[in-house]
């Protein structure tokens, strides 16, 4: 029988250099670059981040989601380093003047990656 147990995922990217920029610069995550795509290590798994070029289209759902103990103030350190949070108003998912989410569930921000995929700070549970 194969192994599938060594699965991950990846999502693609209209820009290597600025991906590997933003992911490991902006956020201080662990990444490499392997040819010409990038893999950001995480603890037990990693994600491929994948060139597309100009045929890359953002995905309308959340592709990577960080989970944190305190929501707001990791916003605040993220937008302190540039990054910019979504604002949802008048949504089942709308955001509040520290653009969390806090309408049920665990606490969640969104923001977008320079390809504009979405990512999210969540809650650790």
């Amino acid at each position: 029988m194969a192994d599938l147990s060594k699965a991950f995922s990846g999502f693609s990217t209209d820009d290597v250099p600025t991906a590997l920029a933003f992911y490991a610069d902006t956020l201080g995550l662990d990444v490499t670059e392997e040819n010409g795509m990038l893999f950001l290590h995480f603890e037990g798994h990693d994600v491929l981040v994948y060139p597309k070029g100009p045929a890359h289209a953002p995905a309308s759902y959340t592709v990577l989601n960080f989970p944190v103990e305190d929501v707001p103030a990791t916003v605040a350190e993220l937008r302190g380093r540039g990054v910019p949070f979504e604002r949802y108003e008048g949504t089942p998912t709308e955001t509040d003047e520290d653009y969390v989410f806090r309408g049920g569930g665990p606490l969640i921000a969104w923001f977008t990656d320079p390809a504009g995929n979405v990512l999210s700070i969540i809650a650790a549970s």
